[in-house]
């Protein structure tokens, strides 16, 4: 990794696993919806987030999966990449479809705080991945360039938001 100016990393599955339930989650959401007397678009998580603003419930769904996460962030279990926080002599950041509150609980619970110097979450800008945005907001609040980040993920979707942002892309190793 020394050949780059900085490094971002996404959260759940790269360096914490939240311990979320996500199917309860997406049913919590879909009562929103229901509660609401909106047929929900899918029984998928992201179709409901995605569908939420159109609905007119975008601020109950997003605090309805935020709860889950900020709880979930509290007994994440640390993965082995976080460890690499400590040796790396580059800025860090995190770039997360997770909350950005959820990021930083989870980072406090890890003593990591002081090795990461930006969290981008799903709600710290106006889009989310895979749109490029956030992780370029990450890379700008790092002081670095596109071409001169790697960004670490575990999901097709990290991949396709490092593409789009112009950034060099690595899985994580199970």
């Amino acid at each position: 990794m020394s050949e780059y100016d900085a490094v971002v990393y996404d959260l759940d599955g790269t360096l914490v696993e939240l311990d979320v339930d996500w199917d309860a989650v997406a049913s919590d959401v879909r009562s929103v919806y229901e509660s609401a007397g909106v047929e929900p678009p899918s029984r998928d998580l992201w179709d409901l987030l995605d569908g939420a603003a159109e609905a007119g419930l975008d601020g109950e769904v997003e605090s309805t999966v935020a709860r889950y996460e900020r709880e979930g962030a509290r007994s994440a279990p640390r993965l082995a990449h976080a460890d690499e926080l400590v040796d790396l002599s580059v800025p860090v950041g995190v770039c997360s479809l997770n909350c950005e509150r959820a990021c930083r609980i989870a980072l406090e619970e890890h003593d990591l705080t002081g090795e990461v110097a930006a969290v981008v979450g799903r709600d710290t800008v106006d889009t989310r991945k895979p749109d490029p945005e956030p992780l370029l907001e990450a890379i700008s609040r790092l002081g670095a360039t596109p071409e001169g980040t790697l960004f670490v993920g575990d999901s097709p979707r990290d991949e396709l938001t490092a593409e789009r942002a112009g950034t060099a892309f690595e899985y994580v190793q199970e």
